[in-house]
């Protein structure tokens, strides 16, 4: 589905993104966090991290959320609103702190890499259907969510299947499966991100992840049997690339979204039927990148997508934009990186197959002037 057309409201912006946001330690020298004598702060959080992303890439973004009435609250909030976010919205709770995290300099894919949370009891874990202003959420082109939320409290999980919730003219949802076991105070939370993504209209999720959470092995066509509802489904394949299923015309679950004749998406509902016809795939090779760190390259893969979307732009350049924003994060330090300028992007984006298969990307690669061809940054692995 495109995320085409606006709600008739006086605040609508492109994308709305819910979820807890928290201030990140990050350490000043590699090691053990029990070696490290000192801390540099910073911002972290799925959903606050894609408005970001969206916002340096001159959409217009929201973050709804909700932190504690302390400093570290003062801080995310005034961060995230200097990316240019919209954070009217977010809630200031005078009995709970902000969440807090620590970790170390490491991969987060190696056993040597530490986090330490706190944020059990948190401002963000008492979000609930009653505790957020819904028409602000309601109000933008696509609704942004993540399982991560879900797995904060029972309130926040009340809120997101509200959210999810068949409903005329809500806005795109967007959901990011983010499976983290840690997180989940029982068993069941794969069965509650299975249950969420299906009624999204456009859902993230890596294939190590879906075999993690769901059991489910055999490739991206398998998961894609697994979720037939969304109206697009994206496969994250690590190294090797992505994969992208949506239902062509007249072949919608009933899960999916609709869009109306003024372009305004209609109220989606369940799948009745769990077997849609089959839809097209497209798959796009992930790029050559040199890697400072990985923090924060799902989010910007899941930003450049969106973005992409709000465009009305083909699968590929969609999965491309994906590509080319998660590369800026992975050449950076840190959860947050600035994407590439728009044409700089739409100029990668619209290199042939060869072309693409041979461009590497390191550090600065963002900053090469928009002018300059493609093939300054092209080079054989």
């Amino acid at each position: 589905m495109t995320a085409t057309g606006a709600r008739n409201a006086p605040d609508v912006v492109d994308v709305v993104a819910l979820g807890e946001s928290m201030v990140t330690f990050l350490p000043s020298r590699p090691g053990r966090l029990a070696d490290v004598p000192s801390f540099d702060r910073g911002i972290g959080g799925a959903e606050s991290n894609v408005a970001c992303v969206l916002a340096a890439a001159g959409h217009t973004a929201r973050w709804v959320g909700r932190v504690g009435a302390d400093g570290f609250g003062d801080h995310l909030v005034e961060a995230i609103g200097g990316y240019g976010v919209d954070v009217s919205h977010v809630r200031r709770d005078p009995r709970r702190p902000t969440g807090i995290y620590f970790r170390t300099a490491g991969d987060r894919s190696t056993d040597a890499h530490e986090v330490a949370y706190y944020r059990a009891g948190s401002a963000a874990s008492a979000m609930s259907p009653a505790g957020v202003d819904l028409d602000a959420l309601r109000a933008g082109r696509v609704l942004h969510l993540s399982g991560i939320t879900a797995a904060l409290s029972s309130d926040c999980l009340d809120l997101l299947r509200e959210l999810t919730a068949p409903r005329p003219g809500r806005p795109l949802i967007s959901f990011d499966v983010n499976h983290r076991p840690g997180l989940w105070r029982d068993t069941h939370g794969p069965e509650v991100l299975l249950d969420l993504a299906r009624g999204a209209d456009l859902v993230f999720v890596g294939e190590d992840e879906a075999e993690e959470a769901w059991g489910i092995t055999g490739g991206p066509a398998r998961i894609r049997q697994a979720l037939p509802e969304p109206q697009t489904l994206v496969v994250k394949q690590g190294a090797r690339g992505a994969v992208a299923f949506r239902h062509s015309a007249g072949s919608r679950a009933a899960g999916a979204a609709r869009v109306g004749a003024d372009g305004t998406p209609q109220a989606p509902g369940r799948a009745t039927n769990p077997r849609p016809a089959p839809a097209p795939a497209t798959f796009e090779p992930a790029l050559h990148v040199d890697v400072v760190a990985t923090t924060g390259a799902g989010d910007a893969f899941a930003a450049g997508f969106l973005s992409a979307t709000l465009r009305d732009l083909p699968v590929r350049d969609r999965l491309r934009h994906g590509h080319l924003t998660a590369a800026a994060a992975l050449t950076a330090p840190g959860d947050l990186a600035a994407p590439p300028a728009r044409a700089h992007a739409d100029r990668l984006a619209a290199l042939d197959d060869t072309a693409w298969g041979t461009l590497r990307l390191g550090p600065g690669w963002t900053r090469a002037d928009e002018h300059e061809g493609p093939e300054k940054e092209a080079r054989t692995p």
